[in-house]
């Protein structure tokens, strides 16, 4: 099953007292807990949550039904990102989520490449036309 991108988050702030202890860490650089308050995790774990609800009902979807999942999964993203001043996801936070949602289509069944390129896109756009973050 494809690994949340907050479960990922969530050990690298149990993980950083545990550097900062060993001396592993340089104090300057701990930064996760910073990065990731507990506020934005609920949020987007909320977010993956109906996501992953709404993926359960893919067996038999149709190429509009799938993109719907993934609009709807990309706007609610968008509104926890505003939600903390557009800086909630950065670039590899961004690409965790992308990886997510698609490793998550591919295990209910969805053929991203087909799907993508019926609609003229790579299949590493499949979030583009609505993501903001």
């Amino acid at each position: 099953m494809a690994e949340r991108p907050t479960t990922i988050w969530r050990e690298g702030i149990a993980e950083e007292p545990e550097e900062l202890a060993a001396d592993t860490l340089d104090p300057e650089g701990a930064c996760m807990a910073g990065l990731f308050p507990e506020d934005l995790l609920t949020a987007t774990d909320a977010v993956l949550d109906t996501f992953e609800t709404e993926l359960r009902c893919l067996a038999e979807a149709d190429d509009a039904q799938i993109f719907g999942v993934v609009e709807r999964v990309v706007l609610a993203l968008n509104a926890v990102n505003e939600a903390h001043d557009g800086s909630a996801y950065e670039t590899d936070e961004r690409e965790l989520l992308c990886d997510y949602i698609d490793r998550s289509l591919t295990e209910h069944g969805v053929d991203i490449v087909a799907l993508t390129a019926r609609h003229g896109l790579g299949r590493y756009q499949i979030t583009d036309k609505w993501r903001k973050w």
